[in-house]
């Protein structure tokens, strides 16, 4: 592994619906493809899991108790663009069209076979990882990646913020680099740790956060509002790119 440029990981999936034997059934047969399964059976418990967790893909159910799927995935596209795999009994078109129009990414009815599941679940999560590897390059310029005011220098291992440079430390520098090669993607402090291990730095499980608290003072951050890093509580801190557009 190439450490601090590659954030490697299972590939989280959250399936939300009131069916527990299904959900008991797919991740079942996910979990030995290299999967690993949470599960809710209402939308509203589907967006407290996913705000409290790392996920790259959710398989969402339309008819659920409390809150709908419909109504889950209008909520959750108003802050992620994370892949959605509709999965539900309404085979009829207009239910499609309207999953889809709201931001799903593909719709499967519950005839599914496994291995069509398998392939579509691929297939989301493959296009949105590498809508998120052209978003990164289209950053990065002559060796430096932008992010709104903030500069980072490849080659140079520096950091400018408004044209001033700062004056980060080794470990702040590959940290922040990390984190902006994967904008709005929460990353945990296991994540963070993988990818500066090797580098000598005598850095270890919560004392991330002293390191991350200390890069947000000299980028200037309001801990209420920040620009750049955000906490996502119990889990880790993702960066937010000003210039990137919003789902």
């Amino acid at each position: 592994m190439n450490h601090g440029e590659t954030i490697s990981t299972k590939i989280q999936i959250l399936i939300v619906d009131d069916d527990k034997k299904l959900c008991r059934l797919v991740t079942d047969y996910l979990t030995p493809m290299g999967y690993d399964v949470a599960s809710a059976h209402d939308g509203i418990k589907g967006l407290e899991i996913l705000q409290s967790g790392c996920f790259h893909a959710v398989i969402l159910d339309v008819m659920m108790p409390k809150m709908d799927g419909f109504e889950m995935l209008k909520q959750l596209r108003k802050q992620s663009d994370i892949p959605v795999l509709m999965l539900t009994a309404m085979g009829e078109e207009t239910d499609r069209i309207v999953g889809l129009e709201m931001g799903a990414d593909d719709y499967l009815p519950k005839t599914f076979s496994s291995r069509e599941l398998l392939a579509r679940l691929r297939a989301v999560t493959r296009r949105h990882r590498l809508s998120m590897d052209r978003t990164v390059k289209s950053q990065v310029k002559d060796n430096t990646l932008t992010a709104g005011e903030l500069e980072i220098h490849l080659k140079a291992r520096t950091a400018y913020l408004s044209g001033k440079p700062l004056n980060l430390t080794p470990l702040e520098y590959d940290l922040l680099l990390t984190l902006a090669k994967f904008p709005a993607r929460v990353l945990s402090r296991d994540q963070l740790l993988d990818a500066v291990a090797g580098r000598s730095y005598d850095v270890f499980d919560r004392s991330v956060d002293v390191h991350i608290s200390s890069l947000r003072r000299k980028l200037g951050e309001d801990p209420r509002n920040p620009r750049f890093i955000q906490t996502v509580r119990t889990v880790g801190y993702m960066f937010n790119d000003p210039d990137a557009p919003h789902p």
